[in-house]
């Protein structure tokens, strides 16, 4: 059978990360979730949606991850240094040089998410002609999550991370996932302009908004019903949550 590509989609997967909070010495993205590492499941996700490109950016353990995710036809990179979700992003830039489409931008420690709920995300993107658009949820108690800040049209103004946030935008309960689509001749060019003047001294990629809204460029949300689906793992209770929701989960679900 031939394997045809999805013209005009790539992938890129962050996977550098330590993982910190998980207490122990394995890169997160390693954690296994049901018997297999939690990166595989994105991994496959990516190559069920037929991407031209599948890029996942390195860091801690690369070797490893390499090992671990070996005979995917999958193009890795590398992110020395640990600056923020903008400098991970800005790695897979040499890889997609003129590149024409979209980009689809994934986290390694996402392994809940459906190939369903991704494709009606790459819809709504592109009906609505942005040129990014944020995958979001609501939560009653949106924590530590960053805010995403609309205008009354619908059109996201900006995300606020948590720690960023002032009282008025702490009290949004539409949250940012982590996960993206955006058109690859808008995506690194604006990378480029995004800078470190926050709390934290990192390059937010959330800031890629803020700088679409200065360009009057279209932005967007998409709203996934089920907020556990994005779920990111940082913690072990975490992961025991992930491997509690795939077994319950039906067969055609997986």
């Amino acid at each position: 059978m031939v394997n045809r590509k999805r013209e005009g989609l790539a992938t890129i997967i962050l996977a550098a990360g330590k993982g910190t909070r998980m207490k122990s010495d394995l890169a997160k993205v390693l954690h296994p979730v049901c018997g297999r590492p939690m990166l595989t499941y994105v991994v496959e996700l990516a190559q069920n949606l037929d991407s031209e490109k599948t890029i996942v950016v390195t860091g801690h353990q690369a070797d490893m991850i390499k090992e671990a995710t070996k005979g995917r036809n999958l193009i890795y990179t590398f992110q020395k240094k640990q600056l923020g979700t903008a400098h991970a992003v800005s790695r897979a830039g040499d890889n997609l040089l003129g590149f024409d489409g979209n980009v689809l931008i994934l986290c390694g420690d996402t392994p809940l998410l459906l190939p369903s709920t991704i494709e009606a995300l790459l819809e709504n993107h592109r009906s609505n002609s942005a040129v990014i658009t944020v995958m979001t949820t609501i939560l009653d108690n949106p924590g530590s999550y960053g805010r995403v800040v609309k205008s009354e049209e619908g059109d996201v103004l900006k995300i606020v991370e948590a720690r960023d946030a002032g009282a008025e935008e702490k009290m949004i309960k539409e949250i940012n996932t982590g996960i993206y689509c955006a058109e690859n001749a808008f995506l690194f060019e604006a990378v480029k302009k995004i800078d470190n003047k926050n709390v934290q001294g990192e390059y937010y990629f959330t800031d890629i908004f803020e700088i679409a809204r200065r360009e009057d460029r279209k932005t967007g949300s998409f709203i996934i019903d089920d907020p556990s689906e994005a779920m990111g793992i940082n913690t072990i209770d975490d992961l025991k949550t992930a491997e509690r929701i795939m077994r319950d989960r039906p067969c055609d679900k997986l």
